[in-house]
């Protein structure tokens, strides 16, 4: 039976939001120095714009593997996400197996955190939150690459200090990486993360997710996530998003 995921609050819900966040809101408020005026710093912040737009009335399957080594437990949860043309997000969960503290501890937050992080672009990758510089470039795919180093402008919740690869013809996220720069909760050390895309149609949509976290209690938490079966959806669906995101 499908069935609406309810999604609590969470304290770590502003840091985690970044890893489920593709095409997060680009701030226009940028500062002007010169390695923020890069050219595929620039192309990267329009590119974004069109990919946010993009995966609005996008429905796809989510498969969230988890576990928690040292309790020898583990969980996977298969749901359909959508998107809708407001950009309101909403789970129907397909299938859940495996050990309920992983689903409501790691899984359920973790969910939680995508629901509250959408607002006004103050994690996103941009000019007014982060430094850029230029660390290489290559090929992948028949694509150029151009791999960015990212440093954030302040030790904030829900900034990361690593990586960004961009597609050097269209500007289109193709990788980010990295560690965040500061924690929301004392149960929290380190979450680290790898963040892929596929380039489809001229539009990067996310591919896959592996993110370790390091917590006091419980010890270390890993998360593989998968997204496949990419529709758009037929039919304006944001009022029943609504409902289901009080």
């Amino acid at each position: 039976m499908v069935q609406t995921l309810r999604i609590p609050s969470s304290s770590t819900a502003a840091l985690l939001a970044f890893l489920m966040l593709p095409g997060a809101a680009v701030s226009s408020d940028a500062p002007d120095a010169p390695e923020d005026r890069l050219p595929i710093v620039m192309k990267y912040v329009d590119a974004t714009h069109t990919q946010q737009e993009a995966m609005k009335g996008v429905e796809m399957q989510v498969d969230i593997e988890a576990k928690i080594p040292s309790l020898e437990k583990h969980g996977r949860l298969t749901a359909l996400r959508k998107i809708s043309r407001l950009g309101v997000i909403t789970y129907k969960a397909l299938g859940f197996s495996g050990d309920n503290t992983v689903k409501q501890e790691v899984i359920t937050r973790y969910l939680a955190a995508e629901s509250e992080g959408r607002e006004n672009g103050s994690i996103a990758i941009s000019p007014a939150n982060y430094k850029f510089k230029v660390k290489s470039e290559q090929e992948q795919k028949g694509r150029r690459i151009v791999v960015l180093q990212i440093t954030p402008r302040k030790k904030a919740i829900g900034l990361f200090k690593g990586e960004l690869w961009v597609d050097a013809e269209s500007g289109m996220p193709v990788r980010e990486s990295g560690q965040f720069v500061k924690s929301p909760s004392v149960f929290l050390k380190k979450i680290a993360f790898v963040r892929d895309y596929d380039i489809q149609n001229g539009v990067s949509i996310p591919a896959h997710i592996e993110s370790m976290v390091d917590t006091r209690i419980a010890g270390r938490a890993e998360l593989e996530i998968s997204f496949s079966n990419f529709m758009r959806q037929v039919g304006d669906d944001d009022a029943a998003g609504a409902q289901a995101n009080p």
